[in-house]
């Protein structure tokens, strides 16, 4: 589906990805309806695009009775409704499963996976009546192979890809096409907007992805060109590349070389932080 002259949903529209995704659709001709639950940062992203074809919405998707009245909503200001990005995410803190907290669990299955199952049920129906339309749902690398101090987040991931791949079957004979998206390391301020870290330290903890993180901007063109292709999964960025490829051949050993390189980062962090 090309997004020329369509109005495309985008949720996380605020920052990130989500504001690279807003401008590059709109440089493509698209409309845009944000959503965040930063006002703020949807105010930014308008103002970035030049204020035109974007409308903003304060919703938390994790908030299934607000999400169910947002199309309504998007309807209403640009008339139809033919694709949906779910973008948005938060990660967890770097704490093992023996020690996160239930209500920090809970938050991050919310928003990451109900967040996107609540987005998908409710626009589902508008979708299915455009003569094509799309969804595109973003899990993570995380979401096929775990990292210590991740795991709920890479278990909603996982269970954001499955549904993904779910909706792809049953939708496959439709006019809706379906795209999973399993980003790397991209330069974004997903810690600090997820509460892990302030904007210094995660400036600090980009310097230290390399070159191997991907910036914002060009992911965010490989996902709209995968709508565009009508794409079933991509995977976007080196290290997720490396890292798909290693999973599918040797599954522990993978596993096994991400703990250690894990460990690596963060005995060089604590080190680091010795020295101030």
């Amino acid at each position: 589906m090309k997004v020329n002259n369509k109005t495309i949903v985008v949720t996380g529209a605020g920052s990130g990805m989500g504001r690279e995704l807003t401008l590059q659709l709109i440089k493509k001709g698209a409309r845009v309806a944000m959503v965040d639950i930063n006002t703020q940062g949807m105010t930014e992203t308008a103002s970035l695009g030049g204020g035109l074809n974007v409308s903003s919405h304060e919703i938390d998707i994790s908030n299934r009775t607000s999400v169910e009245k947002l199309p309504e909503s998007v309807v209403k200001i640009h008339g139809n409704i033919d694709g949906i990005i779910n973008n948005a995410g938060i990660i967890q803190p770097f704490v093992d499963v023996k020690d996160l907290d239930y209500d920090k669990i809970e938050r991050i299955i919310n928003v990451n996976f109900y967040g996107t199952l609540y987005m998908t049920k409710s626009f589902l129906p508008h979708l299915l009546n455009r003569p094509e339309a799309h969804i595109a749902n973003v899990s993570s690398m995380g979401g096929f192979i775990p990292f210590p101090g991740q795991t709920f987040y890479g278990a909603s991931k996982a269970a954001v890809k499955l549904f993904t791949e779910g909706l792809y079957a049953e939708l496959r004979n439709t006019n809706v096409g379906v795209t999973v998206i399993h980003p790397g390391a991209i330069n974004t301020n997903i810690m600090s907007n997820s509460g892990i870290k302030t904007k210094a330290e995660e400036a600090e903890s980009k310097k230290s992805q390399g070159k191997l993180a991907l910036s914002a901007e060009k992911a965010a063109a490989v996902m709209i060109d995968a709508i565009e292709k009508n794409r079933f999964r991509v995977v976007i960025g080196k290290d997720a590349l490396i890292l798909d490829i290693l999973y599918r051949i040797h599954p522990q050993r993978a596993v096994n070389f991400i703990v250690k390189k894990m460990s690596k980062m963060h005995q060089k962090t604590e080190s680091n932080n010795s020295n101030y």
